[in-house]
């Protein structure tokens, strides 16, 4: 790697990595939250919900304005934006500014995440674009693992009072540093808009497609993630896909007028983006839900403190890290092959981890003997989530980066959301007239068959390709 893509990734990795970690230890410190500043359980709620529905909203458009404008501009925003708001969250005096203040964490991940898909797009190709995509996948295998433990930690080390409020301070000189090199070490190209090289009118931002989308993703998200509201929320999941149809129609009719659409809708022509999208979306939705169905099993089925139901993961995360790094070598001369392979891995973590559970129910063997079968999993992560991506983005091009990167991740966003609220309903269910352990083996089958369906995608892609070489 040049001098130049080490400081890319060096700038773009830190804030990612802080970002993901204030989703993974966010979980351990709520009971604490609650203690400190009275918040209720709708307010809890809203802590997570809040910064998944604005982070989720704006990904699209925050990678289409940073192929118009600049992706170092919109990277600094995001930034400055996560930073601030971390501070804010934690001396936040009561449930409502920690909420207000979370909601805009969420703004400032949404903006400062396709600029990292974006940069590693316009400054790596071939086999270095592999592993730096590898490099992004050990980042988000390091947030997951680290979280929890942090999270836990801080609250054993300064108590509930200013545990939670450190999780969220530990932010702010990182991004403090984050911004000072990008300013210093961003090259001269990043902060100029791709997508507005040819002429001036190229730096349209398409606002009526940026709203139409932005309505119909949180109209999607906001009934799985507040079910809790009552039946009705569920009406806003017909309005949100009416939405998002409203808004192909338009892109298709922007771009026949001559101008340049939000997000060019012939990307999902080409079959590596489309098979790739679909791919992580059906992932996501399943296996984004193993931890924290594991970390409720050990809690509340189990009896065991949140610090060791964060240490069960560990072993898995620190293994899609290393997983992620070895992927992005071989991804080119493998193809998706590889992904199918990973999805392979998930599903055998899946049944040794079911088979684990009914073993627990019968008596016999330990829980901890999930940290093996729970590491295959977090190794499957590593083969699935960034060769993926990088084959997805493979044949976009340059001036839809951002874009299409954002696409990806609403992707994501959209399948954690559906399967956080899915899986975890239907453990519940199965708990209230059997008990924990049937509510782990049931939604652990459930998660494996949406994982098998990715795989088949994977699989028909795969025979696609070699069909084309014939």
């Amino acid at each position: 790697m040049t001098q130049t893509q080490r400081r890319i990734l060096v700038i773009g990795l830190v804030p990612l990595f802080m970002s993901l970690l204030s989703v993974s230890s966010i979980n351990v410190v709520l009971p604490a939250i609650a203690t400190g500043i009275g918040a209720s359980t709708s307010a809890l709620q809203w802590v997570l919900t809040g910064y998944a529905l604005s982070f989720g909203v704006v990904l699209v458009a925050a990678g289409r304005a940073g192929d118009v404008f600049g992706r170092s501009q919109l990277f600094m925003i995001g930034v400055g934006l996560f930073g601030l708001s971390s501070l804010v969250s934690g001396i936040a005096p009561d449930p409502l500014i920690l909420n207000i203040a979370r909601v805009f964490m969420g703004l400032g991940s949404g903006l400062l995440n396709p600029q990292v898909v974006g940069l590693i797009q316009q400054y790596f190709q071939g086999p270095p674009r592999g592993r730096a995509f590898g490099l992004m996948g050990t980042t988000v295998g390091l947030s997951v693992a680290i979280g929890p433990v942090l999270g836990g930690a801080l609250i054993a080390l300064l108590g509930d009072e200013f545990g939670w409020r450190a999780s969220f301070l530990v932010n702010v000189p990182f991004a403090i540093a984050s911004l000072i090199l990008a300013r210093a070490w961003f090259p001269p190209g990043a902060w100029r808009g791709i997508a507005a090289d040819d002429d001036e009118h190229r730096r349209d931002l398409d606002p009526v497609g940026v709203v139409l989308l932005g309505l119909g993703v949180l109209l999607v998200l906001l009934p799985f993630v507040e079910s809790s509201v009552g039946w009705f929320i569920w009406l806003t999941l017909p309005l949100g896909l009416f939405a998002i149809w409203v808004w192909t129609k338009w892109e298709r009719r922007y771009a026949a007028r001559g101008r340049p659409p939000m997000v060019d809708l012939d990307l999902f022509g080409i079959r590596s983006f489309s098979s790739g999208s679909i791919i992580i979306t059906l992932y996501f939705l399943g296996v984004t839900s193993v931890w924290v169905l594991v970390a409720m099993y050990m809690q509340q089925g189990l009896g065991h403190s949140a610090l060791a139901a964060g240490m069960i993961g560990l072993p898995a995360a620190l293994m899609s890290a290393i997983s992620a790094d070895v992927s992005g070598r071989f991804v080119f001369q493998i193809g998706r092959r590889l992904v199918v392979w990973g999805v392979l891995m998930c599903l055998f973590g899946l049944a040794s981890t079911i088979a684990v559970v009914v073993l627990l129910s019968q008596g016999i063997g330990s829980e901890w003997w999930m940290l093996l079968t729970l590491a295959f999993i977090g190794t499957a992560q590593g083969m699935v989530i960034s060769p993926n991506q990088t084959l997805t983005l493979q044949e976009v091009p340059l001036r839809y980066a951002g874009s299409s990167g954002g696409v990806l991740q609403t992707g994501q966003r959209i399948g954690t959301s559906m399967g956080l609220a899915i899986m975890t309903a239907l453990a519940f269910a199965v708990t209230a007239v059997s008990n924990w352990h049937m509510g782990m083996v049931s939604a652990f089958a459930a998660i494996a068959v949406v994982v098998a369906l990715a795989g088949l995608v994977g699989l028909s892609d795969v025979r696609r390709g070699r069909s084309r070489r014939r």
